[in-house]
Parts: structure tokens; C-alpha cells; sequence
């Protein structure tokens, strides 16, 4: 029997498809490596069953014979900067509030959507910190828990997604972005109802191709997370 994998649309980004940072967590946990780099090749459906297939350490999940996603083990190498408390976390975020919401292209995001209700959504509202950083914070709902106290590692996923579009996008003037490429490494177990902080800074530029990281620290700053993402700007018509 055919292996399948059914995203709910609870987990959306757009309106129409799956978060991609949520998306690539499900494709990291198939893999199996700490360590993992998953490519989004196609907006992924939700509530639609999608084919698991394997090729050695390889997982590419098709919707049909179309590409959706597809991810092996990887090396993330980031300089991450110093950690901030979930106290500076919040600070930025609430001075840069406004500023996200008011012109946020994706409103109902599973991550960062400003529309989602508290334990419905993540709740990720990155504002400037400094220094082209930014930064926002987290306490996990118990609506993530695993059974064991800690976060479902593809909802970390999911938090280390939106954060890294912060520092490359601009949601007043600038065009839509959506997630083509993300390298994360799950280090250590994220608690279920601990504050932490969600630090991004951007890396690269190339015309329609910006790149950001950002790392997630517990309330002691301790490095739990990283993760590296690529981001394409939308074609306009």
C-alpha cells in the first residue's frame, strides 16, 4: 500500500495552500536527520492526500506526478547572533506591530497571520530589533504539544519559517513572498508553554530571490533552532 500524507487546511500560509515552513517540518520528519533541507517546488494542497515517495535518504511528496515538495539531510553553517530574552523578543514586536499586520499579504497564516485567533495560530508578529534584525516571541500553546510536554517538531517548523521573511520583506511597498527553500536544524525539544524568542536577520539579495535565517532561544539563551529560508517575490501581473 501506498504511503500518503494529508496536510489539514488548518495549516494553511495563502488562503489555498499548506504553510511552508509546517509543510517542510511533515517532509523533515520523514527524512529523519536533524539536519534537514526541503524544497517547495508547488503551493501544497491541503486537505487532499499527497504520495510519500522514497529514494534513498531522499522524500518528495507529489500531488499526482507533480513535484509538491522533496527533502533529504542537509549542513545549516550560520553565524548566529547573540540571544535576546523573550522580554527584547517582545518589545520589537510590539513597536513593529502595526507595521506587520496592517499590511500583511496572507492574514490567515498557521505562523504569522494577524488574523488567527491565540492557540489557533502561531501568533508570529516579527518588528525591528536592530540592526536589520528582528525579532518576536513565543510561548507555545498546549494545542501543539506532542504528548510529551514539547512542541510537534513540524509546528518549530512552521515558527522557523515566517520569521526569516521579516528582514527580506516589505509588506507596505514591496511584493508578496512565498517560502521556496528551508534548512533547519531541530537541536534540542521546544516546551510547551515556555516563553522564548525568535531572532531573524537577513543573509542575501539576487533580483526576486532573498534569503534570511533566524534562530530560536528558550528564556535562559540557550540556542534551541535554527533555520536557513529562501524566498521568491511573486510575479505581479
Amino acid at each position: 500500500m501506498s504511503e500518503t500524507l494529508t496536510i489539514p487546511a488548518r495549516f494553511n500560509g495563502p488562503p489555498a495552500s499548506a504553510n511552508g515552513g509546517y509543510t517542510c517540518g511533515l517532509v523533515a520528519g520523514l527524512v529523519g536527520s536533524e539536519e534537514v533541507s526541503v524544497s517547495l517546488r508547488l503551493p501544497p494542497p491541503v486537505d487532499k492526500p499527497l504520495s510519500v515517495v522514497r529514494d534513498g535518504d531522499q522524500v518528495e511528496l507529489r500531488d499526482g506526478d507533480a513535484r509538491v515538495a522533496e527533502g533529504g539531510p542537509a549542513e545549516l553553517l550560520l553565524d548566529v547572533p547573540d540571544p535576546i530574552s523573550p522580554e527584547e523578543a517582545a518589545a520589537a514586536s510590539a513597536a513593529g506591530r502595526e507595521v506587520w499586520s496592517d499590511h500583511h499579504p496572507f492574514p490567515t497564516c498557521f505562523a504569522c497571520g494577524p488574523a488567527r485567533d491565540p492557540g489557533d495560530g502561531l501568533r508570529l508578529f516579527p518588528g525591528e530589533l536592530r540592526d536589520g534584525m528582528f525579532a518576536t516571541p513565543w510561548t507555545p500553546d498546549e494545542a501543539l504539544d506532542d504528548g510529551t510536554g514539547h512542541v510537534r517538531p513540524e509546528c518549530v517548523w512552521a515558527a522557523l519559517d515566517c520569521p526569516t521573511s521579516a528582514p527580506v520583506a516589505n509588506f507596505a511597498t514591496g511584493p508578496p513572498m512565498v517560502l521556496a527553500r528551508l534548512t533547519a536544524r531541530l537541536g534540542s525539544s521546544v516546551e510547551v508553554g515556555e516563553r522564548h524568542a525568535i531572532l531573524s536577520w537577513p543573509l542575501s539579495a539576487d533580483g526576486r530571490k532573498h534569503a534570511g535565517a533566524c534562530a530560536l532561544f528558550d528564556s535562559a539563551g540557550r540556542l534551541l533552532c535554527a533555520s536557513q529560508a529562501l524566498w521568491i517575490e511573486v510575479r505581479q501581473e
